[in-house]
């Protein structure tokens, strides 16, 4: 390489993105994914020994697949391929194999084949490479962020190992925006930039896991501060703030600290709103707290909750709605699992209310906590055994099938607490049914006990 192609590739260098520039160039210099590529994992075991296998690499944006996929191939004696699923076709799949065969007859090198978002191959591109990874002509090496088992026919997903990628935690991004800082060759290092805490904060949570977000929102801010800079204070250390922040990205940082008062307070919201049946509040509180960055999972349990707790079984399929939703996030997440939370939160505020389980449940523990482990009476007790038998154990059991409607008048609790009645349904929803129903069995069991009463 001579001078010009010398200054013409650090040109080129420095027009690429921030987060391309900065992608690690090896495992020392990867960032999270401990339980993947950490001392004695497989991965790192696999690269060591140069004895790479064909794999799915699954996890959210930004967590690392092609980076990973770019350094397995660097660090083994491997001829690497990026393949793009959006872009290629069988044609340029079956060009691969010819170079991965010329490659192998000529050097001895084995081929990896990086396919990016590999979900978006149909069955016929799938099939095109299936022989070829199963004969260890090539090794295949996918990215999705979609579910493998959904995406990848089986075939191929049975000769692929799938590692499983997590989103980055805000000590990895924190990391990174550190390294951008103070990389004077590859990052902003030159630029001296002092990134305020509130700043980081609001990088980091907007990031949601993601690094290349994280680095591109850094790359944009910096350059507003270049922009605006007074070249005659070359000695100043320009400081990335909040509000440099939300001028450069156009959006309002909203306040929130997920451990203190503001997160306690805007659950608190989220909660009563759905309890007074206001879906238009719900709603409301739901967005304000995934826009500021809030852990969906949190909210979706506290939506399962709700569905027992406030709903019950005045609407039973509250709480499928509820759990539904939380795998519904958990398949898509952000931002279109965001959806399928504001769906269960309008279900939720628009669903009949009943906190009897709720009560009914205190009741028992309480009284739990005052009488202590009663015995069970000796006519529900299990009798496997003989001797069991001969004591009295399952004596005087009515089988419920046995009797008109399923049902024949008989105590379950303790004898010490058999007239207690812990769980009154109110006459909203579906408990006005429940309730219809214990009225009856407990006349005839009233009924029961009363001739009882009388032949004694």
């Amino acid at each position: 390489m001579d001078i010009f192609e010398y200054h013409a590739q650090k040109a080129a260098d420095v027009s690429r993105p921030l987060a391309d520039r900065l992608r690690p160039r090896d495992l020392a210099e990867f960032i999270g994914q401990h339980h993947v590529v950490g001392e004695g994992t497989l991965i790192r075991k696999a690269i060591e020994q140069d004895r790479i296998f064909s794999m799915i690499l699954w996890g959210p944006p930004g967590c690392g697949k092609t980076t990973l996929a770019r350094i397995i191939a660097g660090e083994t004696d491997s001829h690497f391929v990026h393949f793009s699923a959006v872009l290629s076709g069988v044609k340029e799949i079956r060009a691969v194999i010819d170079i991965a065969r010329d490659q192998q007859r000529m050097y001895r090198k084995r081929t990896i084949l990086f396919v990016d978002e590999i979900h978006r191959f149909n069955k016929a591109q799938q099939d095109a490479f299936l022989h070829h990874v199963e004969s260890g002509l090539i090794t295949l090496i996918g990215a999705t962020t979609e579910n493998p088992s959904f995406e990848v026919i089986a075939p191929l997903l049975s000769r692929c190992r799938v590692i499983t990628l997590e989103m980055l935690s805000a000590e990895d991004l924190s990391t990174i925006l550190d390294r951008a800082l103070a990389d004077r060759e590859r990052g902003l290092g030159t630029r001296r930039l002092e990134l305020e805490p509130d700043a980081r904060e609001y990088l980091i949570r907007a990031a949601d896991g993601d690094a290349r977000a994280v680095l591109n929102n850094l790359e944009v801010v910096s350059s507003l501060i270049a922009s605006e800079q007074d070249s005659s204070a070359e000695d100043h250390m320009p400081k990335i703030t909040l509000q440099n922040l939300e001028r450069a990205l156009q959006k309002k940082a909203l306040i929130y600290d997920k451990a203190g008062e503001a997160h306690y307070n805007l659950i608190s919201a989220l909660h009563k709103s759905l309890r007074g049946s206001d879906p238009d509040a719900a709603l409301y509180w739901l967005a304000r707290m995934l826009t500021a960055g809030e852990d969906p999972f949190y909210i979706a349990r506290r939506m399962v909750r709700f569905a027992s707790e406030d709903v019950g079984n005045a609407d039973p399929n509250a709480l499928t709605v509820a759990m539904s939703a939380m795998e519904a996030f958990k398949f898509l997440g952000h931002p279109e699992g965001e959806l399928a939370l504001a769906q269960a939160a309008v279900y939720l505020a628009t669903a009949p209310k009943s906190n009897s389980i709720y009560a009914a449940y205190g009741k028992v523990t309480h009284v739990i906590k005052e009488s202590g482990a009663l015995p069970v009476p000796f006519h529900i007790r299990n009798a496997p055994t003989r001797l069991m038998k001969e004591l009295g154990y399952g004596k005087g059991y009515k089988y419920a099938h046995d009797y008109k409607d399923a049902y024949t008048p008989q105590d379950h609790l303790p004898d010490d607490l058999s007239e207690r009645v812990f769980y009154s349904p109110t006459d909203r929803g579906y408990e006005k049914i429940i309730k219809q129903r214990l009225e009856k069995w407990r006349r005839l069991k009233d009924k029961a006990k009363s001739e009882s009463k009388k032949e004694r």
